[in-house]
Formats: structure tokens, C-alpha cells, sequence
């Protein structure tokens, strides 16, 4: 790696780490930490990547973003903050950035980046509308999986290119494609929904398409902006085909599809009922949303933002306590973000003090538990023990179905103790855990990193 780097952040350790790394990696850096000097650098035609932190001590840097850009538009810069929200992401990619990274990162990663920045020719845009992105934004959280769907979101403002957006049920598909268009050159058009598990089969192409009864469907009233196609995997056969043929006579830019499903779409088209052309044509660009249980770190941030925005809505203004929101962590919750916002809302109710405590966090999740509290009979076998379980998760739900996913949800909870408990009995060897359970060792790993588990080397159970 080759070329000057300017490093600008007011912490004097990162500011030695990268610079270290950098010089270590064959580049010249000139480091600082504040905007003054980086600003009196880069008008000087020093450097030939930027490296800057948000918030220094003089100031926003990326107020000054689109002032570097318009000076010097062959200069990449790359924005790294610890304030990991959609917000930043977009800011940044808005304001003309090459890249932006959330703090903390590997430093093999950032030095890929900068490697990447001195090599691209850069193409520099600046959309500097003076708006106040943070305040219209519902997306919320600062976990890494979630910093990743920021970045996403934001490489994504200024395309039209299809979105496919994977996720269970609640993990919150519709608000990140409403996300999409709000921040794309199609905001001031209309954005259009349609749930197709919601459609009775025989009233979906009709609904998109227009029928008898309906001179233009959906895909007419969403022109010039987005047509949301949720849970597209329950479209039929008949309405992909029109859907197909329609996307490929369209002119260029008519419509902007953005689909999402919560299923393995290469698994319906290998079973013949999803059409593999649709397939890649929606694909372009796939989004994957993770569950709650992989983002629990975001539950306290998720939990004061519903309690804010019920207040907003006329319920009584409550607050809750770090007792209480690390009690929330322990919960699984299989309805993921949409059954948190659920649980959160009921509390509201629920608590006649203004303060949410631990106690009636406790309280109210022991009547909430999907799967009761009942103790298996000695000896009875598993089979009967699941089903005395599910007998009462379908009592608690008297009337209605219970959410959907219910599959998936079972096999979750029923997955992570066994492996816990094997890696247990095994004293945290996972090749011999692999064996035991009789899986593969990379699909091992894999469930250990998705179902969170804490793997620790010690003497076997048995």
C-alpha cells in the first residue's frame, strides 16, 4: 500500500493505533485531532485518503464533509464513528463519503478499506438537503449486525436497485424498506404495500395488476416510486410470471420493487415454486435483518424508544431502570422487535408507577412466557414433555392463532440448550461436540456464533 493518509480523531490512542498500522502497512500518515488542521491539510492538497472521526472537539465532521468533497472530489474519504446508528451511515454516504465504519473494527478490515480507497477512481456525490435526517429515522439499534444493515441502507440512497430483504416475522422488513424510499431520489412519490401472506392467492394479481372490478392495481399507483412486496415467497406462480413480465417491459425506472420474505427463496425455487429468473431479478441487492436474540445488546435502546414514542402517542410517559432492561435482555423473544414493542406498550399499562422496575418486568414476563412454566413429569419422555408445553402455549393464546414462525421458534429453543449442554459435556472441545451431536464442525460454529453461546474450555461433564 501506497499514499498519504490523514488520520483526524481527537483520541490520541486510535489515533496512534491507525497511524502505526498504517505506516506499518507502507503509507505516509500525517494523524491530528481536530478539524481545523485536517480542513488546512486538505486545502492544501495534502493527502490522498482521509481517515476521520465524526464528533471532534471542533466541531461535526460531516458538516464539513460536502465542503471537502466539492474542494477536492478525487479525495476518498472514509468516516469512522462509535456512534452506530442508520443515522450516521446515511449522513455519510449522503454527504459524499467513500465508506463509512463503525468503531470498534479490525484493523485488517480498516486497512483493506484505506488499501481500497487508494487504488478506486472515486466518484464523489454530495446530497446536502440541510435536513435533519436523525429525527425522521425509525430504525434503532448500535449492534454490529445491525451497523451492517446500516451500511447497506446507506450505499443503497442513491440506487434503484432491487432490494430483497430477509427475516423472521417482526424483525422489522416493512420499516426498513419504508427506510429505502424515505432516503431515495423516489421520497416525494408514493410508497405502496402490499402483505401477499395477508392476500388470498386468487385476489393478488388482481391487487397488483388490476381486474375487472379494478381498472390498475398497485403496480400502477406506485409509479415513480416503490412498490413493497411483503412476504413475496407467498406470491403464486401465475402472479410471478406477470410480475416477471411486467418488471422486464417496464421503462427503466418506472417502478422500484423492494420484496421481502421470511423463507430460503433458493429452496422454493429448487422446489419448483418460486420462478429462479423473479428470483434474480428481485435479488439484487438482499438485506438480512437479524433476530432479536442476535441483537440483545439493542434491547434497552429499542425499549426507551418505545416508551418514548408510546408517550408520543397519548399513553402516560414512562421510564425504566437498568434493573429492569437487563432483566428484558434474558427473555427470548420469539416474536423478535415487534413482540418487545408489544410487551413494552403492555407495561405501559400496566404499571401504575411513572418508573418501570424489575419486579414488574419479572412479573408480567412470567405470564407472558410462551411456553409455561409447567415442570415435566420424572421420566417422561421428551416428546410428551414438548407437547405438554405446546398444549399450553396454545391455551395462552385462546380464540387466535398464535404469531407464525412457530416451527422455527421451537427448534430455536429446543436447539441451544442441547448444544450448550453437549459443549458442556465435552468440556468446550467442538470437534468432538460436532461428533456427538453428529453435525458438521463449520455448521457448528456456525450455530454456536447465531445461538450466542458461550464456549469455555474446562474438565468434562461426564
Amino acid at each position: 500500500m501506497d499514499g498519504t493518509i490523514i488520520v483526524a480523531d481527537d483520541d490520541r490512542s486510535i489515533r496512534t493505533v491507525l497511524s502505526q498500522a498504517l505506516t506499518r502497512a507502507g503509507c505516509r500518515v500525517r494523524a491530528t485531532g481536530n478539524i481545523s488542521t485536517m480542513w488546512k491539510w486538505i486545502e492544501e492538497g495534502e493527502g490522498d485518503v482521509l481517515v476521520t472521526d465524526v464528533m471532534m472537539p471542533d466541531g461535526d465532521a460531516l458538516d464539513i464533509l460536502p465542503k471537502i468533497v466539492k474542494k477536492r472530489p478525487e479525495l476518498p474519504v472514509i468516516v469512522m464513528s462509535a456512534q452506530n446508528t442508520v443515522t450516521t451511515a446515511v449522513r455519510a454516504s449522503e454527504a459524499g463519503a467513500f465508506d463509512y465504519m463503525p468503531k470498534p473494527f479490525d484493523l485488517s478490515a480498516f486497512l483493506a478499506l484505506v488499501n481500497k480507497a487508494t487504488k478506486q477512481p472515486i466518484v464523489q456525490t454530495s446530497v446536502d438537503n440541510g435536513e435533519n435526517v436523525a429525527e425522521r429515522l425509525p430504525l434503532v439499534g448500535h449492534s454490529p449486525m445491525m451497523q451492517e444493515v446500516y451500511r447497506v441502507l446507506a450505499r443503497l440512497t442513491h440506487t434503484d436497485l432491487g432490494v430483497m430483504i430477509f427475516g423472521d416475522s417482526g424483525t422489522g422488513k416493512e420499516i426498513v424498506a419504508r427506510t429505502l424510499h424515505s432516503f431515495s431520489q423516489r421520497k416525494s412519490a408514493p410508497f405502496v404495500s402490499i402483505n401477499l401472506a395477508a392476500t388470498p392467492p386468487d385476489m393478488i394479481e388482481p391487487e397488483l395488476f388490476g381486474g375487472d372490478d379494478k381498472p390498475s392495481g398497485l403496480y400502477v399507483a406506485s409509479f415513480g416510486g416503490t412498490l413493497f412486496l411483503d412476504n413475496v415467497d407467498d406470491m403464486p406462480l401465475e402472479a410471478q410470471m406477470r410480475l416477471l413480465r411486467v418488471l422486464q417491459e417496464q421503462d427503466g425506472d418506472d417502478v422500484r420493487i423492494v420484496a421481502s420474505t421470511r423463507q430460503d427463496l433458493q429452496n422454493l425455487v429448487a422446489q419448483g415454486k418460486f420462478r429462479e429468473d423473479l428470483f434474480f431479478r428481485l435479488n439484487v441487492v438482499p438485506i438480512r435483518l437479524p433476530r432479536l436474540a442476535e441483537r440483545l445488546e439493542d434491547i434497552p435502546d429499542l425499549a426507551r424508544h418505545f416508551l418514548a414514542e408510546s408517550a408520543k402517542e397519548g399513553l402516560p410517559l414512562k421510564t425504566i431502570t437498568s434493573e429492569a432492561l437487563d432483566h428484558l435482555r434474558t427473555h427470548i423473544w420469539g416474536g423478535n422487535v415487534r413482540e418487545l414493542e408489544n410487551f413494552v406498550k403492555r407495561l405501559i399499562v400496566l404499571c401504575p408507577e411513572d418508573e418501570i422496575g424489575v419486579n414488574i418486568i419479572r412479573r408480567e414476563l412470567a405470564s407472558h412466557m410462551e411456553l409455561g412454566p409447567q415442570e415435566p413429569k420424572r421420566y417422561q419422555k421428551l416428546s410428551a414433555s414438548v407437547e405438554a408445553h405446546l398444549k399450553h402455549y396454545f391455551s395462552l393464546h385462546t380464540g387466535v392463532l398464535p404469531p407464525p414462525g412457530l416451527y422455527e421458534k421451537i427448534i430455536r429453543e429446543v436447539e441451544r440448550p442441547l448444544i450448550k449442554l453437549s459443549l458442556q459435556a465435552t468440556g468446550g472441545n467442538q470437534l468432538k461436540t460436532a461428533d456427538l451431536l453428529g453435525i458438521n464442525r463449520n455448521t457448528l460454529r456456525k450455530k454456536i456464533r447465531e445461538l450466542d453461546i458461550e464456549v469455555l474450555r474446562s474438565k468434562k461433564m461426564m
